[in-house]
C-alpha cells in the first residue's frame, strides 16, 4: 500500500523558554490517517532534511512536529522561521543499530539487555546516541558501564 505524502508550510515555533521547536500539523490526523493520539512519520524539511519522528498531541488543539537542533543547524533556521514539510506515515520497523562493543557489554549483562530490548525505540537510540558521542575510548567505556547500571536502575532514558 502507497502511503500518500503531505506536505505543508509552516512557521518553526519555540516550546515556551526552551530551546525545543516544533511546527503545528494543519490538518487532523484522524482525518488524514484514519488514527488519533500519536502518529509515526518520515519527514523532509524544505527537499533536503530527512527525519523520522511523530506527530503529538502536546497540550494544543492538534497535533505538532518537533524540530531537533539537528535538524534546525542542518536548516540553516531557527525560531520564526518558515520551512516546508513533506511527511508520509512511517510504518517500518524501528531498529537501533548496536556497536559490537556496546553488544558486549549488553552479552555480559543479559538481563540489562533484556529490559532494554522493552524499552522503546526512542530510549534506545537515546542510550546509544550518548553513547557513541563519547569523543574519548575512557568516555564510551564509563557511558557503557553507566548505561548498564542505568537501565538495571530502571531508568528508561538519558
Amino acid at each position: 500500500m502507497k502511503t500518500k505524502t503531505i506536505e505543508f508550510t509552516a512557521f518553526i515555533l519555540q516550546n515556551g523558554e526552551i530551546n525545543a521547536a516544533f511546527v503545528k500539523f494543519p490538518f487532523s490526523v484522524e482525518e488524514v490517517f484514519g488514527k488519533k493520539g500519536q502518529i509515526k512519520i518520515k519527514a523532509v524539511f524544505d527537499g533536503t532534511v530527512e527525519y523520522r519522528g511523530s506527530l503529538a498531541k502536546m497540550n494544543s488543539d492538534g497535533h505538532i512536529l518537533g524540530l531537533t537542533q539537528a535538524v534546525r543547524k542542518e536548516l540553516g533556521k531557527s525560531f520564526g522561521d518558515e520551512v516546508h514539510v513533506s511527511l508520509t506515515e512511517d510504518n517500518e520497523e524501528r531498529v537501533v543499530e548496536i556497536a559490537d562493543d556496546i553488544a558486549s557489554a549488553f552479552h555480559e549483562h543479559p538481563e540489562a539487555k533484556a529490559l532494554f530490548d522493552k524499552m522503546s525505540y526512542t530510549h534506545k537510540k537515546e542510550y546509544i546516541r550518548w553513547i557513541e558521542e563519547a569523543k574519548k575510548p575512557e568516555t564510551r567505556e564509563n557511558r557503557k558501564a553507566k548505561m548498564i547500571l542505568m537501565i538495571l536502575n530502571g531508568k528508561k532514558g538519558i
